[in-house]
């Protein structure tokens, strides 16, 4: 996937994480301007993908394969600071330092998040090519005991063929039973999330049913000022749906937005199976998706190795999350 050897790249993404004190290019006004650290000699940075409340990412370029990557980079401090250490590593021996760097694959094609608030709302063909290649995603995560617990259109990148590749791993935890932490996304939370009563795989087609709401109407379903109001609406359970969107797709999202978990939709016996044989879904070829054969409805514009097409498609979080607000009002 990265394009170099394995020996190669496992040695490079091991320096990476465990060897840094200092990050390698300026931040913002709290973070300090560093020259890029010895062990990451190989690499130039190129530009700033994205913002996040505790890091930054970074487009950088090997040198001598010429290949693009990104570059992930944490201040610990913060991490700490806002006590989410749990979501970013295990090892103790990593917190002594001042910055975690993770070398990732680099996506160009920019989030489904500005594809979708830029054209409002997706066609019913657009949004179910991107639910079946999130289905095929969300159900391998789940065959690893792996729970996402952060799906929503700011998570999920577009490569330079317009595929959908998810990011952002923060919340993802592997799990065997049954977790109690509260995390992600207002307007995404399944209601045993808000309600403490523990939580599995079943918050991903939860989430998935609040996506594909969103994709086809360009608002989730439950939406307030504030998120506890969200939260209410979200255990009060009433949906009110657009006038255009079909039955069937309808019908799809209420059977994922159940309340009771042992009844919702991909969290019963046939697993991610009963959502792929529902009628909205009748014309996906379920082989080709994950071999990538589908044609996808948005190929996205790159001009050499930086995506161009829609406006501010490199937002922080920050001005994501105050989008997502002016919206609720």
């Amino acid at each position: 996937m990265f394009g170099w050897g394995g020996d190669a790249l496992e040695r490079i993404i091991s320096e990476l994480i465990f060897s840094f004190k200092t990050p390698f290019c300026e931040m913002s006004a709290s973070w300090p301007s560093i020259r890029l650290p010895t062990a990451c000699g190989t690499l130039t940075r190129w530009g700033t993908v994205g913002t996040g409340t505790f890091g930054r990412v970074h487009l950088v370029k090997e040198k001598t394969a010429k290949h693009f990557f990104a570059l992930k980079v944490m201040s610990i401090p913060d991490v700490i600071r806002l006590k989410q250490e749990q979501h970013v590593h295990n090892e103790k021996s990593v917190l002594k330092e001042r910055f975690l760097y993770t070398l990732l694959e680099y996506v160009p094609g920019g989030e489904l998040f500005s594809y979708l608030r830029n054209r409002g709302r997706f066609s019913s063909t657009t949004g179910l090519f991107y639910s079946a290649e999130i289905i095929c995603a969300i159900e391998y995560l789940h065959s690893k005991e792996i729970v996402y617990r952060d799906l929503k259109p700011e998570n999920i990148l577009l490569d330079r063929d317009g595929h959908i590749k998810l990011t952002d791993f923060g919340f993802a935890k592997k799990l065997v039973d049954r977790t109690w932490s509260l995390c992600g996304t207002p307007e995404y939370l399944a209601p045993e999330v808000i309600q403490s009563k523990g939580h599995g795989r079943a918050v991903d087609w939860w989430a998935l049913g609040i996506l594909i709401f969103e994709m086809l109407s360009g608002f989730p379903p439950f939406f307030d000022d504030n998120p506890f109001g969200i939260y209410q609406k979200i255990l009060a359970g009433k949906i009110d749906f657009p006038r255009h969107l079909d039955f069937h797709v309808k019908d799809l999202i209420k059977k994922l937005l159940v309340a009771d978990r042992t009844r919702r939709l991909g969290n019963m016996k046939n697993g991610a199976n009963d959502v792929k044989r529902h009628w909205w879904f009748h014309s996906v070829d379920w082989e080709a998706v994950p071999q990538r054969k589908l044609k996808p409805p948005i190929v996205p514009k790159i001009a050499g190795f930086f995506f161009c097409e829609e406006e501010s498609v490199h937002k922080s979080k920050e001005e994501r999350d105050r989008q997502r607000e002016r919206e609720r009002r």
